[in-house]
């Protein structure tokens, strides 16, 4: 996918902090939440998306740790999908 389908998506009110379904080419689905950190503009600019996996939300939500996030390729998504 390309940035710009990727930020409209991600960057709608209605769906901001809210966890979402990242559908891959070649691996399994990822449900999680897109982080805006600092660096948000620059991997942006890259098609870089910093995520929290469903796994680690209440984790992140009470310590916002940046060691529970991985970047992802925006350009292995398929589609994102509201969870």
């Amino acid at each position: 996918m390309t940035t710009e389908m990727i930020q409209k998506f991600v960057e709608n009110k209605s769906r901001k902090g809210a966890p979402v379904n990242i559908h891959f080419k070649e691996r399994n689905t990822v449900t999680g939440l897109f982080v805006h950190g600092t660096d948000y503009d620059e991997l942006k600019s890259k098609n870089f998306w910093r995520i929290v996996n469903h796994q680690h939300l209440t984790e992140w939500k009470e310590t916002k740790d940046i060691n529970l996030t991985r970047v992802f390729n925006g350009i292995s998504f398929t589609r994102l999908s509201d969870q």
